[in-house]
């Protein structure tokens, strides 16, 4: 699918705003609702849109402590533990990334209490990781709210 300027548009609209009805996008680019509906189907169908999402404020939640973990693991336990981490209601994301670390891991907990039982209990107690580094999140400057183009 060759994606145009209008789906760019499109694109830019609905990471702004999810929730904006098809009317609103279509008077916003001149397009009838059925034009835009029609555009969007086919950005979803063929995989530009993967899915439509919320964004939480996890401290509004009481999710008030944001950690980054760089994971190594033994090559033959990789995706066992990226699995077992990925599965985990803490682990906000986890990617296999290269450079000095094999997974790069996003945690949000209710508190620091909460945070030392999850690197513990959950992530020490997984086989074959050999190093764990962590950072605490002091402020948010900027987070990721869909791709820009």
């Amino acid at each position: 699918m060759k994606i145009d300027q209008i789906d760019k548009k499109i694109l830019e609209l609905l990471t702004l705003d999810g929730r904006m009805s098809y009317v609103d996008i279509g008077k916003e680019l001149n397009l009838s609702r059925v034009s835009v509906r029609e555009r969007i189907n086919q950005l979803i169908k063929y995989g530009v849109i993967e899915k439509f999402s919320v964004m939480i404020n996890s401290e509004k939640v009481g999710k008030t402590v944001s950690a980054f973990f760089e994971v190594d693991c033994e090559p033959s336990f990789l995706v066992e533990v990226a699995e077992a981490l990925a599965s985990n209601p803490s682990v906000a994301s986890c990617y296999q990334m290269t450079g000095p670390s094999t997974l790069h891991m996003h945690v949000l907990v209710s508190d620091f209490a909460a945070l030392e039982s999850f690197t513990n209990n959950e992530l020490y107690a997984l086989e074959g990781i050999t190093r764990v580094e962590s950072h605490i999140l002091l402020r948010r400057f900027k987070s990721r709210a869909g791709l820009k183009l």
